[in-house]
């Protein structure tokens, strides 16, 4: 994975830094793997806004990805890795030996006519997904489940991975991308190796039509409203006194919102940063 710089001879282009799409190998999606999506501009089922700088977009299909891995013990081969535009990471299409075909979640390193596997006992490498209570310890994970069956869930966006550090009877402590650790049942599937796309967090769009075409409006600064539209607006000029809150009123940028008798406390072995 690289990123390139690209040459000032437009004014969107001048901070603009771009992905190279070493990895893709095709442009064109599994027909039999797409769906059309609709949006809904931040709207709720009556017409009213309750989301706000939503909206517009390039229009796009839905890949149908396979998060739950639950084909087990028959080898797939991977045909293509592609890029979707409804996440960050990259994703790849899988050719199972009875013929079907999926999309997955492609790891970092993935090749064309690479073979995995999922299943109980097969070996940890990158692109095999097994149980927490098979992959050896200290294993670098990704797309983990929170409970057995119910599909990856920690760890999925571009560049992303968790660590396998210790097994607790029928728990596995993991160090997720956040820092923080906790436990999970041993019978949750996992993916081993890192998630693809790392060099993400490099890019620059450079102007904000891109992020138009993402389908983000623009966004207003509550520090420029009036009070009557937020906690944080009014006074004369530029003053921006007071202290940084949401527009219902709960205070940011370092408050703890978390409940202190949350039910899966019980699990979270030492907090994130």
């Amino acid at each position: 994975m690289s990123v390139r710089k690209l040459k000032p001879i437009t004014p969107g282009q001048r901070f603009r830094v771009v992905n190279n799409f070493e990895e893709i190998t095709t442009n064109k999606p599994e027909k039999s793997l797409t769906v059309g999506i609709s949006k809904s501009g931040g709207r709720n089922q009556t017409g009213k806004m309750t989301m706000r700088y939503t909206g517009g977009g390039h229009k796009k299909k839905y890949r149908i990805i396979d998060f739950k891995r639950n084909k087990f013990d028959v080898e797939a081969t991977v045909k293509t890795v592609e890029y979707d535009p409804n996440r960050t990471a990259f994703i790849a299409l899988v050719e199972y030996a009875d013929g079907e075909k999926r999309y997955i979640i492609a790891p970092n390193g993935i090749k064309v006519d690479q073979k995995i596997v999922s299943g109980e006992s097969v070996e940890p490498n990158v692109g095999n997904a097994m149980k927490l209570k098979n992959i050896p310890l200290g294993t670098v994970i990704s797309c983990v489940e929170m409970k057995p069956g119910q599909g990856a869930i920690l760890a999925r966006s571009a560049g992303s991975s968790a660590q396998l550090t210790s097994r607790d009877g029928k728990y596995a402590i993991i160090k997720l991308p956040s820092g923080e650790s906790r436990m999970i049942l041993t019978e949750c599937m996992a993916m081993v190796g890192s998630v693809s796309n790392s060099d993400h967090q490099l890019t620059v769009s450079g102007k904000a039509g891109r992020s138009r075409w993402l389908g983000r409006r623009p966004r207003t600064r509550p520090v420029v409203m009036n009070p009557v539209d937020h906690p944080m607006g009014g006074g004369e000029g530029r003053s921006s006194g007071g202290h940084p809150r949401s527009r219902n009123g709960m205070p940011a940028k370092g408050y703890k919102t978390r409940k202190k008798n949350k039910v899966s406390n019980r699990y979270i072995v030492s907090k994130r940063k």
